[in-house]
């Protein structure tokens, strides 16, 4: 298993393959659909620092705020393709290099990595308090006018689990899954009209 420090850059990330285990350690920024939105459109110039070099989380966090500071303490990853519209433009815009969520994401998407040197994290669903537990604090929040879970939480992580299933190189893991399932249901389909 290897571990990525995060933000990161181009070359450790075009090292990635898929099907590799990795622990993210470092800082990563949650944005879900509104989130997203407003980089496409607005393209707030004060995001660029903070993206670059590191992943976009697909997380709409559940979280506590404890006097002036904030606790996360359900972060689990949601359906990655409801992005896929704006997902080749944030990496293009903002020099990201990975993208946190689940499910995987299209061909548009993938192309992008390809281009640009950014890879899929795919990571575990149904542990949102779990993976809340490996965020070590809560760094800043932007856009808290989109609502709790559309804005821009800029946490630190450590030992955040992912495998890599779209890499730089236009594999997709998604894609193989996708394939195979569909020979062996070709298979079974054959057999049953026998």
């Amino acid at each position: 298993m290897r571990r990525i420090e995060l933000p990161t850059d181009e070359a450790t990330i075009r090292s990635l393959r898929i099907g590799e285990e990795v622990l993210l350690d470092g800082v990563i920024v949650t944005a879900r659909d509104a989130a997203h939105k407003v980089l496409v459109t607005e393209k707030p110039k004060d995001l660029h620092e903070v993206l670059k070099g590191t992943a976009v989380y697909h997380c709409g966090p559940i979280v506590r705020k404890i006097g002036k500071n904030y606790k996360i303490i359900s972060a689990g990853p949601t359906t990655s393709i409801r992005e896929e519209p704006f997902e080749a433009d944030v990496i293009k815009e903002y020099g990201i290099r990975g993208i946190i969520g689940k499910g995987g994401m299209g061909k548009k998407t993938l192309e992008a990595l390809k281009e640009y040197g950014a890879v899929y994290f795919h990571t575990v669903g149904g542990a949102a308090a779990e993976l809340a537990r490996l965020i070590t604090e809560v760094i800043e929040v932007r856009r808290l006018d989109l609502g709790t879970p559309e804005a821009f939480w800029v946490i630190r992580v450590k030992d955040f689990p992912c495998t890599v299933t779209m890499d730089s190189h236009c594999d997709s893991l998604h894609d193989c899954v996708e394939a195979e399932s569909k020979k062996v249901l070709d298979q079974l389909v054959s057999q049953a009209s026998k």
